[in-house]
């Protein structure tokens, strides 16, 4: 049987005269949508088996904004930031993960002008630094032995923050074989799902996008596609099951890719 793990919130480590060593950031994806709490629960099992002290917001979390801001509801954006910000700031929060580039843009680059300023990390950076330093052991073998995994890059990590080498030294650490598509890195295709596109109808056109992505995947035959971002996740799940592919090609966040192969 699994492992309970009770995740305090920040309210309730204050109250006990704590305080935690990072913030994690679950985000709307991860603590609404059913296919990203998986992800939540995988962020997780690593921080907690790393021993860090760790708390959430729990109901005070609210969205960041990213989705207003992207759909140009700017005032809607700064009422949902400032709220945040006064909750993180009455706690003292200082540093900050989360499992979405969406929140983590949002909060590491937009929250500053706001007065909101955090060390904000993505999860991969994070669980980079662990496995760094020991704190996270991987197995030897495991459920990816043999694999052929792609990466797929979230706009929102890598063009807008330049983080492509955390997520990639993770996957690296697997015993199975790492594969680049041929639109990667700073050439990357977005899933579809950016600039709020996510929540409205597509425009008229000739292919969506994440279909467009995933004949990326299928090029390279890849049995897995690494992903870094929920929304990223929702996407390519979709476009794998436009091609009937969905009993081959396996859409996997990075986070679950490591609890999974993880000495926990």
């Amino acid at each position: 049987m699994s492992e309970k793990i009770k995740v305090p919130t920040v309210a309730e480590m204050v109250a006990a005269g704590e305080t935690p060593e990072i913030l994690f950031w679950v985000g709307c994806a991860g603590s609404f949508d059913d296919r990203a709490k998986k992800i939540t629960k995988a962020v997780v099992k690593l921080l907690h088996h790393a021993g860090i002290k760790f708390a959430v917001l729990g109901t005070e979390e609210s969205c960041t904004g990213d989705p207003a801001k992207r759909a140009g509801n700017e005032f809607t954006f700064m009422m949902q930031a400032v709220q945040n910000i006064q909750v993180l700031d009455s706690y003292k929060i200082k540093r900050i993960v989360t499992a979405c580039p969406h929140c983590f843009n949002t909060i590491k680059n937009e929250y500053p002008e706001l007065g909101g300023v955090y060390d904000v990390v993505h999860h991969s950076q994070l669980i980079n630094t662990l496995l760094k330093e020991g704190r996270i052991k991987i197995k030897e073998g495991g459920d990816f032995k043999g694999k052929k995994i792609t990466f797929h890059d979230p706009c929102y990590l890598g063009r807008a923050n330049d983080v492509y080498e955390a997520p990639r030294e993770l996957l690296s650490k697997l015993d199975s074989e790492l594969v680049e598509m041929k639109n990667c890195k700073s050439k990357g295709l977005c899933c579809g799902a950016g600039g709020a596109q996510m929540f409205k109808e597509a425009e008229k056109g000739d292919l969506e996008i994440n279909v467009k992505r995933t004949e990326d995947v299928l090029e390279v035959k890849a049995d897995i596609v690494a992903t870094g971002c929920p929304f990223c996740n929702t996407m390519m799940t979709d476009g794998v099951k436009h091609f009937n592919k969905e009993n081959d090609i396996e859409i996997l966040d990075i986070a679950e890719m490591i609890a999974n192969a993880a000495d926990l």
